[in-house]
């Protein structure tokens, strides 16, 4: 069985990078960055950008595009890199989770160890 996006043509996803193989350090993306649409998609507009746009009206996960669109999630990060370079879609990261303090850990292994 093959996986979404394994089957692509490379020329396809060439071309719908523009030939980027990667995005600009300056915008982190994780798999689980929330993306929001600012705008509607605009005639003329690539596919791929118009179908993030409608599907972005509700705050949805990176990963989640790219599944929809069946394109590999680096190929999904480039084509959201140039949404985000013009404004259409912002971004929020996930929250570092604040770690336990590290005392208590030990404490709590010491613990589970006298059991």
């Amino acid at each position: 069985m093959s996986r979404p996006g394994r089957d692509d043509s490379p020329d396809r996803l060439y071309t719908l990078t523009g030939g980027r193989s990667g995005t600009d350090p300056a915008f982190r993306f994780d798999l689980v960055t929330l993306v929001i649409a600012e705008c509607l998609p605009a005639p003329g507009m690539q596919s791929e950008h118009a179908a993030i746009l409608r599907m972005c009206d509700r705050p949805t996960a990176l990963v989640e595009i790219a599944a929809d669109l069946r394109l590999p999630v680096n190929t999904t990060k480039i084509l959201l890199s140039d949404l985000l370079t013009a404004g259409r879609v912002s971004v929020r990261h996930p929250r570092a989770a604040a770690l336990p303090d590290p005392q208590i850990l030990e404490q709590v292994l010491v613990g589970l160890r006298k059991l």
